[in-house]
């Protein structure tokens, strides 16, 4: 299952540093949309709010018409509990931009770790893990640790790590800005087949050639306001305001 994504007036500062500015943003069940932007504009702090890896200052995210982090108590927002919030995320994986995978466990221990942790046999993990590894194409990896990977297949890993939990949706925060250049295609190619499988994708990317392919809808943010956002052709190649049009003049 997939499940859609309402962000509602998203404010987030660090100190006196505002970073998120009131974004509203929904990103439909079962679509891949791209979002597109300078360092510093915003991009990783949305993504991280959405499962709740930034508490945002205002607003709220609903995933699949739960609210995320947070409940309704009076005319007031209230924190959820740890545990709560960990049941939540297990439906929104995150595949992170430098992999973050165990260093002393091997890589199926990698894929198990969190289902085993949700209460999930593990027999029951192992058995999903290898299809999983198998579906990345490192099924042959599984008895090896991750430094002695590549980046191309950590990251892979990382995939398969997220897929693991069956989430609805998928966020995934620069996936290939840590790969060398060679390294990108394999990863990119992962997130292909996700993205005709029906799972709600959302990546955070400068790869424009991959928005352009696989995107559904594609939204450029700078400082911390969604300027632009529609289909990868309108966007791209005919943008309307002038800071997308600069920002794409410089990488295009």
């Amino acid at each position: 299952m997939s499940a859609t994504i309402e962000i509602s007036n998203a404010v987030k500062a660090f100190g006196d540093k505002p970073v998120l500015r009131g974004i509203d943003l929904t990103i439909a069940a079962g679509t891949v949309t791209v979002i597109l932007g300078p360092s510093g504009s915003g991009k990783s702090t949305l993504l991280r709010a959405i499962n709740h890896l930034e508490r945002l200052d205002e607003g709220y995210v609903v995933v699949g018409g739960e609210l995320i982090g947070v409940r309704v108590q009076g005319d007031r927002l209230k924190e959820l509990s740890e545990k709560q919030i960990l049941r939540q995320r297990s439906r929104i994986g995150f595949v992170f931009q430098n992999f973050n995978l165990f260093p002393h466990l091997t890589i199926l221990e990698n894929v198990t770790e969190a289902p085993i942790s949700l209460g999930v046999a593990p027999a029951d993990a192992r058995a999903r893990a290898t299809a999983l590894l198998d579906r990345v194409g490192l099924a042959e990896k599984a008895a090896a640790y991750p430094r002695q990977l590549s980046g191309g297949q950590q990251q892979r890993v990382a995939i398969a790590r997220a897929l693991a939990l069956e989430p609805q949706v998928i966020l995934f925060d620069e996936p290939t800005s840590a790969l060398d250049p060679e390294l990108v295609d394999e990863v990119l190619q992962v997130i292909r087949t996700l993205a005709g499988e029906g799972t709600t994708l959302v990546v955070v990317t400068h790869e424009i050639g991959f928005a352009r392919e696989v995107a559904d809808r594609v939204v450029f943010i700078d400082d911390g306001r969604v300027v632009e956002e529609g289909a990868p052709g309108d966007i791209l190649d005919h943008p309307t305001q002038p800071r997308t049009i600069d920002f794409l003049s410089k990488v295009l």
